[in-house]
């Protein structure tokens, strides 16, 4: 689940949407923001399919999880230990 496996493809792996999730995380978003921006980057790329909100949330967890993002007066932006 975290990382790609023979049933979970890297595209639908934990690390692989909490990397696109960094990516996009620019300035400070909001949850909605953030699920909108990623949604438009899957889209660009043809090769990955869609991302369900749930996997998502799961994706935002992990990366709160070990310490990459911060959530602060409903914003979520990296932590300032990610450059």
């Amino acid at each position: 689940m975290i990382l790609p496996t023979k049933h979970i493809s890297e595209e639908r792996a934990l690390l692989h949407i909490g990397a696109e999730i960094l990516e996009t995380l620019k300035e400070p978003k909001t949850v909605s923001r953030l699920w909108n921006d990623l949604k438009l980057l899957r889209r660009r790329n043809t090769n990955y399919s869609s991302v369900t909100f749930d996997w998502f949330i799961l994706a935002l967890d992990f990366l709160y999880i070990i310490g990459a993002i911060e959530f602060r007066s409903g914003y979520i932006s990296k932590s300032e230990a990610i450059p």
